[in-house]
């Protein structure tokens, strides 16, 4: 523990030493310290022999010195001075290292070691060094935007409680920035608080911004000296709006301008290349010489094909800066003729026409029945298989949904057309006579007996396709028969009658009715049907001139055909037999 200050024999010595020539001692010696830390002097002398006692002093501005520690060589016991900045600070070793806690700027200072022996007083002295490092630069009161062209405060870059005051340098992109007249203007200052000596160092920017900086990164830094020598603490980065002009006006279509169809709303959407982005814009129409004034975008609702043309923009308080596009509005007319449902007789004509208007070329397809033809239809002689659902569908491929379609339904109406045949089986035991019908609507069958009048039900029936069908019956007639076929429709009511040898009379069989399909494939033939139809003529002028000879016995012949009719299987099978030995 430190005791209170000597008794009187101690300030004697103390007057002695202050009048006694002091020898030199050693040179300056510098300990650096940080704010804060402890702060060690070693004495640097070495201990004599004869040592009374050991003292520490300082020295004033003025010189005069003030003691602050005294240690005995014999009692060893440490006194200390009542010094108010050092109490409860000061420690003083066996070897006199002095320690001083707690360093302060106000530590700075020279202190004296002093060895004092009976004949004289040795010296070392020491100077203190205290260094305080600042706080992390700030930048601080940052503009909200920077303008180009315009020289505008950036900010200030601040770092405080530096000790001694450091340096602040200011950077663009990484790069030290230099002070350039109208373009970079920096101040800096400081301040010490009174109180704790510390600094407080400022730097204000003004700095011309261009588009170069937009997104570039300003910093800054302090440069400072501690115990070790030079060191620079960096700021956060600070990146700034850059306000500029409007150079450029561009106009936008929505939806795309090249899928905009009739019925369509059509958004202009103006945009101008400066910074905040213009907020209004005047929009001139197609043939309209003055502009709309409008927000950024104007809409046009449910287009038609004249609004097709040239629609521009430009900014309000600059007309010269303005940006057109073209727009084509896309349509499609479809016109069908005739169209809906339309009733033709067989063999007319029918002229259809499918007329297309469009904003570009356009495909059409045809369908017949949901089956895709491949070309228009056209007809010159109407036939059954004629009828049918036809749609004719156009297409503008570039635009979506841009479809039209119109139908036509065709109805082919023909009076009931009849043809009789008949075959022999080949067994000899049954003959099949066929009845082929043709017209529209299905006309109705009947076979009935010439004579007797009586009705023919047992009959089988082909299906109705493209107007046409037959129906047949088989019978093993024991005498000459006149069979009647009637087919009858809205249109009309046809008979027809063939007359039927017995079964055991031989006769020329004639020829079945042979397909559409058939028809068609032999159209080239058409002389030699002409001349097999003759022949057919004559063989039934031949059957009418015999009629006359079987009319008597046609009553009787009535009574076996109902008979044969009950065996229409039996029939069948013989008509099968038939037929393969035809083929």
């Amino acid at each position: 523990m430190a005791s209170k200050a000597a008794p009187s024999c101690r300030l004697v010595i103390c007057l002695l030493i202050s009048a006694a020539v002091l020898r030199p001692g050693l040179g300056w010696y510098t300990v650096n310290s940080a704010y804060g830390d402890t702060i060690i002097m070693p004495c640097r002398l070495d201990v004599p022999q004869n040592l009374m006692f050991g003292k520490w002093k300082y020295e004033k501005p003025d010189g005069s010195p003030v003691f602050i520690a005294f240690r005995s060589s014999t009692k060893k016991s440490v006194q200390y001075d009542d010094v108010p900045e050092y109490k409860d600070r000061l420690s003083l070793y066996e070897n006199y290292t002095l320690s001083i806690s707690d360093a302060r700027i106000g530590d700075e200072k020279r202190f004296v070691c002093m060895l004092v022996t009976e004949d004289n007083v040795f010296e070392a002295p020491a100077v203190v060094k205290v260094f305080k490092q600042p706080s992390k630069p700030e930048i601080v009161s940052k503009a909200p935007f920077l303008e180009t062209e315009q020289l505008k405060k950036l900010g200030e870059c601040i770092s405080k409680d530096s000790y001694p005051d450091g340096n602040i340098t200011w950077y663009r992109n990484g790069k030290v920035l230099q002070p350039v007249e109208g373009a970079a203007v920096i101040i800096f200052k400081k301040q010490m608080d009174p109180v704790t000596q510390l600094y407080t160092m400022t730097s204000s920017l003004e700095y011309k911004a261009t588009k170069a900086d937009i997104q570039m990164p300003f910093t800054c830094s302090v440069t400072y000296y501690g115990p070790t020598g030079q060191k620079t603490v960096y700021s956060d980065q600070a990146v700034f709006d850059i306000y500029y002009p409007t150079e450029q006006v561009t106009i936008q279509v929505l939806p795309p301008k090249n899928a905009i169809k009739e019925g369509d709303n059509i958004t202009l959407k103006c945009l101008g290349n400066g910074n905040p982005p213009p907020e209004e814009f005047l929009f001139y129409l197609p043939g309209q010489p003055e502009g709309i004034r409008s927000s950024n975008t104007y809409t046009l609702t449910d287009v038609r094909r004249n609004a097709t043309g040239d629609y521009k923009c430009s900014l309000i308080d600059k007309k010269s800066m303005i940006a057109s596009t073209a727009i084509t509005v896309h349509y499609l007319d479809l016109s069908l003729n005739p169209s809906g449902e339309v009733t033709k007789q067989i063999g007319d004509a029918l002229p259809v026409s499918c007329t297309i208007s469009a904003s570009r070329n356009a495909t059409v397809v045809w369908m017949k029945d949901n089956i895709k033809l491949r070309s228009s239809p056209s007809f010159s002689s109407l036939h059954y298989q004629d009828a049918g659902n036809y749609v004719c569908e156009t297409a503008l491929q570039e635009v979506e949904g841009l479809k039209k379609r119109e139908s036509l339904t065709l109805i082919v109406e023909g009076k009931p057309q009849i043809k009789m045949t008949k075959k022999t089986d080949p067994s000899g035991l049954s003959k099949t006579i066929i009845c082929h019908v043709e017209g529209f609507p299905k006309p109705a069958i009947q076979w009935t007996i010439t004579g007797s009048g009586s009705v023919i039900n047992q009959t089988e029936e082909s299906p109705y396709i493209n107007g046409r069908y037959y129906s047949k019956i088989i019978i093993s007639p024991e005498e000459n028969v006149t069979l009647t076929c009637t087919a009858e429709n809205q249109l009309e009511r046809t008979v027809n009658s063939l007359n039927v040898s017995a079964i055991s009379i031989p006769e020329h069989d004639e020829a079945d009715e042979i397909s559409d399909e058939n028809k068609e494939k032999v159209n080239d033939q058409a002389k030699l049907i002409v001349g097999i139809v003759v022949g057919l003529l004559l063989a039934a002028l031949v059957a009418g001139v015999v009629y006359w000879l079987y009319i008597k016995k046609s009553k009787t012949a009535s009574k076996h055909v109902n008979k044969d009719l009950g065996n229409l299987e039996e029939n069948k099978k013989l008509e099968e037999n038939n037929h393969k030995t035809e083929a």
